[in-house]
């Protein structure tokens, strides 16, 4: 049977290639960082990871992780009920509520877990789930194994986000769910209005933070800092793998009775290993920096806000962006390809972004601004930016 399938396999390969949408990996032989160095012996500047605040590589961390390589093990070999609760996940997870501003906090093993384990315990068929267009694929695939009535809505557009409320009051329970930072735009959602419709038809609201935790709002507790509605969000979740150190590890945090019901009922929570202790030893370090120094934000803020001025200056098309998100928009999938292969030339780590990632049509070029650069690496980047657009007809 194979040998059929293997054609079929082979023909579907080749038209990805075809259509310039093919997917190559390239391999990094050092820590991440501002500069990371690749197999080819290449060392080049990274402005594609979701190191926001420059953490993935932080000594502080690195130490933390030892230390809870030392004392609890390299791994728990069980899930949380039965054996795998160490008092370090423990501290961690208040350590999370606290920096949200939340009830308790229950840990994943990704947030792609944390999303795709939040729905189906808490909602039936007899609720809804009213979702912004251009939510995460983790929250897509979450709803998908939810039961409830599935209502979307044009990417922020609260005017047709509150026709979507007003069919949903068919239902017993409504849950409004969007990013906070949507990952191909750089947009921030507006969560303020969001939570004035929500309130105003009873409806209850998640955020993923994940692009957001770490980078927006004054000291990086996202939107809920950023709109001055902490306490209003009835549901966050977000990751440890972008600003939170980089490493593995999701989250969900909120009101305690949700929490606790995603314990007796959140099934990627039930049936997958806890997180390696080092892992939670680090995050625990990690939130400890976030609540000593605002330093790592106001740098990355800086950084945004330069490169973003820059980069608009000598032509490019742009999304505006609230995030430390900056998408360069090209259009078309094989000029993107093209572009980021050109960069990499120019010593400058990018990856170009094609369907299915986005839509047909909007190819782009996502950088990531990181607390980790410094004013000279923006500038090579903006420099190869420019020399390339101009040689490929991107900008005059």
């Amino acid at each position: 049977m194979y040998g059929t399938f293997q054609k079929h396999l082979i023909k579907e390969i080749g038209d990805i290639h075809e259509a310039g949408l093919y997917k190559n990996e390239r391999i990094i032989v050092s820590p991440q960082g501002a500069e990371i160095s690749l197999e080819s012996g290449q060392k080049v500047l990274n402005f594609c990871a979701n190191n926001y605040l420059g953490l993935s590589n932080h000594p502080e961390l690195i130490k933390a992780a030892k230390e809870g390589l030392d004392t609890h093990g390299f791994g728990m070999s069980s899930v949380r009920f039965i054996c795998g609760t160490t008092d370090l996940h423990k501290t961690l997870e208040k350590k999370i509520a606290d920096f949200f501003g939340t009830e308790d906090t229950i840990l994943y093993a990704a947030a792609f877990d944390a999303n795709g384990g939040v729905f189906e315990p808490l909602l039936t068929e007899e609720d809804a789930i009213i979702s912004d267009s251009l939510n995460h694929a983790s929250i897509i695939d979450g709803v998908r194994l939810c039961k409830a009535q599935r209502y979307r809505y044009p990417n922020a557009d609260m005017a047709a986000l509150e026709e979507e409320l007003k069919k949903a009051q068919a239902q017993r329970f409504r849950l409004i769910v969007t990013d906070g930072v949507f990952s191909m735009d750089g947009n921030v959602a507006p969560v303020d209005k969001l939570v004035e419709l929500a309130e105003k038809y009873n409806a209850m609201v998640m955020v993923d933070e994940s692009h957001s935790a770490g980078v927006v709002g004054n000291t990086g507790r996202g939107v809920s800092e950023h709109f001055n509605i902490t306490g209003k969000l009835d549901l966050i979740t977000g990751t440890l793998g972008k600003s939170f150190g980089g490493a593995i590890g999701g989250f969900t945090t909120g009101r305690k009775e949700i929490i606790e019901m995603l314990r007796q009922r959140s099934r990627p929570y039930l049936f997958s290993n806890s997180l390696p202790p080092m892992v939670v030893s680090a995050g625990i370090r990690m939130f400890d920096m976030m609540s000593e120094t605002n330093d790592l934000q106001d740098k990355l803020h800086r950084n945004t806000d330069y490169f973003m001025e820059k980069m608009g200056a000598v032509g490019f098309d742009i999304k505006p962006t609230q995030s430390a998100i900056c998408a360069v928009m090209l259009y078309d999938a094989k000029l993107a390809q093209d572009f980021a292969a050109q960069l990499l030339d120019e010593g400058i780590y990018v990856i170009g972004f094609y369907y299915p990632v986005v839509p047909k049509g909007q190819a782009r070029i996502r950088v990531q601004l990181s607390a980790a650069h410094e004013t000279e690496h923006l500038d090579k980047a903006v420099a190869a930016f420019t020399k390339v657009g101009k040689k490929l007809g991107v900008i005059q």
